[in-house]
């Protein structure tokens, strides 16, 4: 029994590891950080269950109140981690939202979606878009949670997220461009860190990127929508490839702004870049923006938040959520 568990069938290089005999061992750190108020920031937090019959869970943080009776607009995010590893409690994903909430002054919801190979795709899928349902239900004031119903303003709700959390908000985006699929409220816009977006043919720079130039190369890319996906393990999946052959027009993404952010020395660069123009050229009627990080590898923003380039992000992503521009002409 203990040789079984100690043979590897499956590795993301420093993400996780899956025995022979099923056992899943993630190899990133999975501190959990309480929720409090930032003694720096003033940013408070606090967790909630948000669907208590699959057990989806969220971290609301919520910026210094100056002015009780004004409404801020509203984030909800999503992590990275492959579809695999980390939650919004751990220390990098907390104190990157605590900083964009203080900067942006927004509510935000960070969501806790299943994770893969527990729970494959589309599970992350649906968590996310029962916790978007889940924050909807404040629009008229009346939800469970306080602090949407007083704060937050549903004329300007913006989805954002990093990596995988990227590839998330674009998707529930592209299903609330569906009129049929019931969501109360609309999206003002997404933002897309360092986007999860790939495909079976090799664009840009990908061919030429050398494999060993960071842990996130094209080999690590390549395996993990099929690990993930087992049910369709195609990289041009549309959901992963959403300038696939046969993948849903991108003139029906269902928000009005988008920024995409991509980092100079990320393998996934040039997949944001394609998604940039294709949706530029598309005829979606909203305003699309890229901003690279020159010199920045794939989530550089969560091992470190002091450097110049986290701080730059940061604050490209704040000028973003700020956006005053009604929802509705």
């Amino acid at each position: 029994m203990e040789s079984s568990k100690q043979e590897v069938v499956f590795e993301l290089t420093m993400t996780l590891r899956v025995h022979k005999d099923g056992h899943v061992e993630r190899l990133r750190p999975t501190d959990f950080i309480p929720p409090s108020t930032d003694p720096i920031t003033g940013v408070s937090s606090k967790d909630i269950v948000v669907v208590p019959e699959s057990n989806i869970t969220a971290r609301l943080f919520l910026p210094k109140i100056t002015d009780p009776n004004k409404k801020l607009a509203l984030l909800v995010y999503f992590h990275g981690g492959a579809f695999v590893i980390n939650t919004p409690f751990t220390t990098p994903f907390h104190k990157f939202v605590t900083n964009l909430v203080s900067e942006a002054n927004v509510v935000a919801v960070s969501v806790d979606y299943r994770k893969a190979p527990e729970h494959p795709i589309p599970a992350a899928y649906e968590d996310s878009m029962a916790a978007l349902k889940w924050v909807a239900s404040h629009s008229n004031g009346d939800g469970p949670e306080p602090w949407l119903n007083n704060h937050a303003d549903f004329q300007r709700v913006f989805l954002g997220g990093d990596s995988s959390g990227a590839n998330i908000a674009h998707n529930l985006a592209m299903t609330a461009g569906n009129p049929e699929t019931g969501l109360s409220i609309g999206l003002l816009g997404i933002a897309l860190v360092h986007p999860y977006f790939w495909g079976s043919v090799p664009v840009g720079s990908e061919a030429d990127y050398p494999d060993d130039k960071s842990v996130i190369n094209r080999d690590y890319v390549d395996r993990v929508w099929p690990f993930i996906c087992p049910s369709n393990p195609e990289n041009d999946d549309p959901r992963v490839n959403p300038v696939a052959e046969g993948a849903p027009r991108l003139v029906g993404l269902g928000c009005k702004r988008v920024l995409v952010c991509v980092a100079e020395h990320d393998v996934m660069k040039d997949r944001g870049w394609l998604y940039y123009e294709a949706l530029s050229r598309s005829g979606w009627m909203g305003v699309v923006e890229i901003f690279e990080t020159q010199g920045g590898h794939h989530g550089f923003y969560c091992n470190d938040l002091e450097p110049e380039k986290s701080k730059q992000l940061t604050q490209r992503l704040a000028a973003f959520y700020q956006t005053d521009a009604p929802l509705f002409r």
